[in-house]
């Protein structure tokens, strides 16, 4: 009995030291920027590698379109991308909007090319468990039809991206260079209710995924998080 119910603690002790916590980063990026290049490699290698042990960074690339006007127009920028990230600088009580930048968790901020500063702040969210956010996502006509069931209150975002994307630049600071991104979103969406439709638009090239997410209106933290790649 004795050895029973040590190897149940054992085991018990090693499902919960595998256990990582889902840690979102959001990086607010333009490709006329030329300081953006370098977290766009960052972010890459955060999701390629996993770095932290306790957590399984999902990542965002989010395009701001106030670099549009500077000789080089975005494809993957938007402006709902640069308002969301004007929200964070209200909830985090900042004037500062500037690329490129990370929001981890929608808790900290740091330059989006500081390797440091990010993965200590990806390491302090990986110190808050989540709750479980289940996510169920299937190709429907021109769309994915996407399901959901979450416990905390707050607003549910839904997002698709795609996993890779390159670009050409021929103008602006960047002019002349070939850029790689990573999960770089393509719709973003307030969902009420726990399905929603989101259509696809034929420009979205390759593998796509969706990252859905319940966030704090006030403190814009990020309190449950699920993913589903490879469509």
């Amino acid at each position: 009995m004795r050895i029973l119910i040590a190897l149940s603690l054992m085991m018990t002790a090693a499902i919960h030291a595998e256990t990582r916590v889902p840690v979102l980063v959001e990086l607010f990026t333009s490709e006329g920027c030329s300081s953006c290049p370098p977290a766009d490699k960052l972010l890459a290698d955060l999701s390629g590698t996993q770095p932290i042990k306790n957590a399984d960074v999902i990542v965002l690339s989010e395009h701001v379109d106030y670099w549009n006007t500077l000789g080089w127009k975005d494809p993957f920028s938007s402006k709902a991308f640069s308002e969301r990230q004007e929200f964070y600088s209200r909830v985090m009580g900042s004037s500062d909007i500037y690329t490129p930048q990370a929001i981890i968790d929608g808790r900290y901020s740091a330059v989006g090319s500081n390797r440091q500063n990010v993965l200590k702040a990806i390491s302090s969210s990986s110190a808050m468990p989540k709750e479980e956010l289940a996510l169920a996502v299937k190709r429907e006509g021109d769309g994915l039809m996407i399901d959901l069931a979450h416990a905390a209150k707050g607003d549910l975002w839904v997002a698709v991206a795609q996993s890779k994307a390159v670009s050409r630049v021929s103008g602006g600071e960047n002019d002349g260079r070939t850029l790689a991104h990573v999960g770089v979103v393509r719709s973003m969406v307030k969902v009420n209710g726990n399905q929603v439709h989101v259509a696809l638009d034929p420009n979205w090239q390759g593998e796509l995924k969706v990252v859905a997410f319940v966030q704090d209106a006030k403190s814009g933290r990020i309190l449950q998080i699920a993913q589903s790649a490879g469509l």
